[in-house]
């Protein structure tokens, strides 16, 4: 469906809306529309799954009936409902339907972790920890390979973070990984030697091209995926997420959603970016499986569960020190690298970045790739610009997804494109002090750079990345928004005290678009939610402070009192 038409339906509904009783006001509220002048109101009515009035009490509640319900909210703040414009859902509610992973804040944890395992994985299976970021540990580095070893000497161990992972003896030896061993032809990857033995290091970038023996775990069967999931989402409505992107959604992912849809348990909307797994593989295969998405019944408009993206991944991590800089890294103890021209690892080229993202714009899918180092955000944004010659891209709404290391250069492109953004706050709070360690003030300038992209008009939105664990502070990249919120306000890494480049701080107008009209952008349905206007759809939160005018430190401390999505209670404190 076109803007265009999605504009055409918002306005027929909301002249239907207003000619009729709501079926509930809230009223006694500040109401933050998050319009375009960002208006304040007082009151807002609800028919159907619509918004059907906004403004003062008197004048909404001219809208009631005789069974219209009617809430004095006592004068609480009221938002749009909060998108997440980057989650892993499903594979995060996953991670612990098995047994539970403990907080690992330091080595020590993570080998007495191994160790425990060794009590209850069979001798010879692989034990598997992912998502352990080097950067969040006390001593910022990998485990050694001894160390693994000592904790787990007869079982192969893999600590994967990111695309990244450190192997014990037995795991390097039952994938026949040597000093000798190089990366597969076509296949990016590197094996990391001791600078003095010349034997691996246990380090592996881009394990995948090494480890052919795939770890497994029991696997959930489709009612616990299910299950899961909506336990995920409950969660994500107590802390007012009424909408989500699932940013890396699988084949198997997709069949979860649409079997939760058809039934009835989605209580977040959804959009899919699908994920590409193999792009460099013969093109006429990867087109075909392009195709096949915008083909599919799901790329039809629809406000629970859209798939309109393409995903691929372009480079490596910040995290894991694999993310594809313009500059080398330089010689680092955190991240294990010892080459002191290594710039990180990029994984499609040049000319089939170009094929990907052509074939899903033309298809009418949004592209978006994983790029994480400005070597990465260079690299993308010059396939679009090539696209853009043969066809103009702004109308597809071309992505960036993560985009931490920025320049100039690049937000220029980025406006002159139409191109959008998809960053994370988290990594700034969590990982800032590590990075600065690591690059110095001045290569950190244009680090999630807000204000930059606000003033020059790019549309930039908010995301968690979750990956892990259900909880929105215990999982791996936490999820909670207005912790999201007051890191882009605040620019405050944890371990110091020192602002990261205060000219890019934002505003609380400016960090609540993050995650609700500059989300729905990103989705293409800035014209059905992403903020209160009579018409669109009535998602919307109660909170128990006004984020307008609370001390900005406390925040993070806002709780949300009820939620609701299309006018339909889904979370009450």
């Amino acid at each position: 469906m076109t803007v265009f038409r999605l504009l055409s339906v918002a306005w027929i509904v909301a002249v239907t809306l207003q000619a009729q009783p709501a079926d509930l006001i809230f009223r006694n509220a500040k109401v933050v529309t998050v319009d375009p002048k960002f208006r304040i109101a007082q009151a807002i009515a609800v028919r159907g799954d619509r918004i059907a009035a906004v403004g003062t009490d008197a004048s909404v509640l001219r809208l009631r009936g005789p069974k219209t319900q009617v809430i004095d909210l006592g004068g609480k703040t009221v938002l749009p409902g909060l998108i997440d414009s980057h989650t892993h859902a499903l594979d995060a509610s996953l991670h612990e339907f098995d047994h539970e992973i403990p907080a690992m804040p330091d080595i020590a944890a993570v080998l007495a972790h191994v160790k425990e395992r060794t009590k209850i994985v069979p001798e010879g299976e692989w034990i598997i920890l992912r998502q352990v970021f080097i950067t969040r540990l006390k001593e910022q580095r990998y485990p050694t390979r001894q160390e693994l070893d000592e904790a787990a000497p007869r079982h192969p161990v893999i600590f994967s973070t990111g695309p990244d992972a450190s192997l014990n003896s037995l795991g390097l030896q039952r994938n026949g990984i040597t000093k000798a061993t190089k990366s597969p032809e076509g296949q990016p990857g590197k094996v990391e030697l001791d600078a003095v033995t010349g034997e691996p290091t246990g380090i592996l970038r881009t394990y995948a091209a090494f480890v052919k023996s795939v770890p497994t775990e029991r696997q959930p069967t489709d009612a616990e995926r299910m299950a899961r999931l909506k336990l995920l989402m409950a969660d994500y409505n107590s802390l007012g997420i009424t909408s989500i992107t699932d940013r890396a959604a699988a084949a198997g992912h997709v069949e979860i959603y649409r079997k939760l849809r058809a039934e009835g348990g989605l209580s977040c909307r959804v959009f899919l970016d699908y994920h590409v797994a193999f792009p460099n593989r013969d093109w006429k295969d990867v087109e075909a499986e392009i195709a096949g998405v915008a083909a599919d019944p799901l790329h039809k408009y629809d406000n629970m569960l859209w798939m309109r993206g393409i995903k691929v991944f372009l480079d490596g991590g910040m995290l894991t020190g694999s993310a594809l800089m313009r500059e080398p890294w330089g010689k680092s103890k955190i991240y294990s690298i010892t080459d002191p021209e290594y710039r990180g690892m990029r994984y499609i080229d040049s000319e089939r970045l170009y094929l990907l993202a052509r074939a899903s714009l033309k298809r009418e899918l949004q592209f978006t790739a994983h790029t994480v180092g400005d070597g990465a955000i260079h690299a993308l944004l010059n396939a679009y610009e090539r696209v853009n010659e043969e066809f103009p891209v702004r109308a597809s709404r071309p992505n960036l997804t993560h985009a931490n290391f920025m320049s100039p250069e690049a937000v220029e492109k980025m406006a002159k494109l139409g191109v959008v953004a998809d960053l994370q706050p988290a990594w700034l709070e969590l990982d800032g002090a590590t990075l600065v360690s690591q690059f110095g003030l001045p290569r950190m300038r244009y680090f999630q750079p807000y204000a930059t992209l606000f003033k020059s008009g790019v549309t930039v939105g908010g995301g968690s990345d979750h990956m892990q664990r259900i909880g929105a502070m215990r999982a791996v990249n936490p999820y909670h928004p207005f912790w999201g919120m007051w890191i882009a306000i605040a620019r405050q890494p944890r371990w110091t005290d020192q602002v990261l480049h205060p000219q890019e701080r934002i505003t609380r107008e400016q960090a609540i678009r993050l995650y609700t009209i500059n989300n729905a952008f990103l989705s293409f349905e800035e014209k059905e939610k992403g903020s209160l206007e009579v018409g669109k759809l009535a998602d919307l939160i109660v909170l128990n402070r006004d984020i307008l005018t609370v001390p900005v430190d406390t925040i993070p401390q806002i709780r949300v009192e009820s939620t609701y999505l299309g006018g339909r209670q889904v979370y009450r404190q």
